[in-house]
This record gives structure tokens, sequence and C-alpha cells, in this order.
């Protein structure tokens, strides 16, 4: 018997992990080597950190149990996303979607914008040719090395 939001189907169910079947998860769906970390490995973790004694002994029990309560609250939360996703209308998830989409085009440019401040007729030739604006910035020259800053020669 499976439940109607059950991501598993029948078939799968008996090849899933016993760790996965026992504590019933539908909607996380862990693997062999993933369950076989959350149990084992945490008994592995609660036995050395009893053996250093930072923990009581109490904790080889209870370490495999908290993390399994943790995968199985997992698996609720996915269980309620999933449904509260489903109960969205179609309608709202077209408009996600037409947002979520990059807007690919091209921006209207004043012809006012594209001059440069100062304009083209403003840039001046400086001894040395190098290029500089009305504002005395200079500019990069092709056989020239570095930027001048405005007041060096």
């Amino acid at each position: 018997m499976t439940r109607a939001w059950s991501t598993v189907a029948t078939d799968e169910e008996r090849y899933r992990p016993l760790y996965a079947r026992v504590l019933g998860l539908r909607f996380v769906n862990p693997g062999g080597v993933l369950c076989f970390l959350f149990f084992e490995g945490a008994v592995a973790l609660a036995v050395l950190l009893a053996l250093a004694e930072l923990v009581s002994w109490w904790a080889v029990l209870v370490l495999p149990i908290a993390v399994a309560a943790m995968v199985k609250l997992n698996d609720v939360v996915a269980e309620m996303v999933v449904r509260t996703a489903a109960q969205v209308p179609e309608q709202e998830r077209d408009r996600f979607r037409r947002q979520m989409e990059p807007v690919v085009g091209r921006a209207r440019v004043p012809t006012s914008a594209r001059e440069l401040p100062g304009g083209a007729a403003s840039s001046r030739v400086l001894p040395g040719g190098v290029t500089a604006d009305s504002r005395g910035v200079r500019y990069h020259h092709p056989q020239r090395a570095t930027f001048d800053r405005p007041n060096e020669r």
C-alpha cells in the first residue's frame, strides 16, 4: 500500500535500504551509502565520543535516534513543501516562471546621453603625445607604459 503523495513506486520499495523503509521515508530517498552513514556513522561517532569520555555511553543509543528523527523531520518538511506547491494555481506558477526568466534586449539611450562629458572636440593632445580631456584627465598612450597623473610631465 502506497500513499497518494509517495514519490517511490511500489516495485522499488523492496529495493530501498532498510533504514529508509523503517523510517517510512516518502520524499527523502537516501541511497545505501547515505543510509550507512546515517546509522552506522552515528553509532561509530557515538562510540568514539564515549571512548574519549566526552559523553556518556547513553549517547551510543541516543545519537542514532536523534539522527533518525532529523531525517524523518526532513521528510515531513519535504512533504509539506510538495503539498503546498501543488496547491498553487497554474496561473501563479506561470507568472512565477515569467518573472524568473532572464530578460534579454537593448535599452534605448537618448542621443544626448551618447556623447561623453566634454565631447570629442574638447579632447586635446598634450606634449609627448598624451591625450587629455577638458578636465585634464590623461589617457593611456599606446607607446607609453603607464597612466599619467594630470599634473605630471
